[in-house]
């Protein structure tokens, strides 16, 4: 798939798109409540798959993924009601990040169901921000007959 422009209606699509996805897997971990059904559900489905199951639930493990459901949860709702080119640039660079400390626990020995999530991170995060690289690539490599002229006056 060929990304389009940041400004093209195609791209701002693929930020709906990435967020309607963030929305589906993310909301689960918002509260208390809600998290522990989604890690009893991903504890069955990892030992299903034999890809492991996760660790027993504590209160700071379920404060942080509270907050980061809370977090990407609102993130997905501004995406979904006012996609804009720079949130895909942002939610791009935020799924770097994202794949980079899931692929750190990945080496050192986390849920393998992980790969899954990690998977989409990658796919998401390369069709938001190869657009932007393009973009930039495409206006560093005029050459000055290519630029407009500047008057002297």
């Amino acid at each position: 798939m060929r990304p389009s422009a940041p400004s093209h209606p195609a791209y701002l699509r693929v930020v709906r798109a990435s967020a309607w996805y963030d929305l589906i897997v993310t909301v689960g971990f918002a509260t208390p409540w809600t998290y522990t059904l989604l890690h009893g559900a991903l504890s069955s489905l990892g030992g299903a798959l034999g890809l492991g199951v996760l660790p027993a639930l504590d209160p700071i493990q379920i404060l942080y993924a509270n907050l980061m459901g809370s977090v990407v949860t609102v993130w997905a709702l501004l995406r979904i009601a006012r996609p804009l080119p720079v949130h895909g640039a942002a939610d791009g660079l935020a799924r770097a990040l994202f794949a980079m400390w899931q692929a750190y626990a990945l080496a050192h020995g986390a849920f393998r169901l992980l790969w899954l999530f990690f998977v989409v991170e990658v796919a998401f995060g390369l069709v938001q921000i190869v657009p932007w690289l393009r973009t930039s690539d495409a206006s560093t490599s005029t050459t000055p007959a290519d630029r407009p002229r500047q008057s002297t006056r």
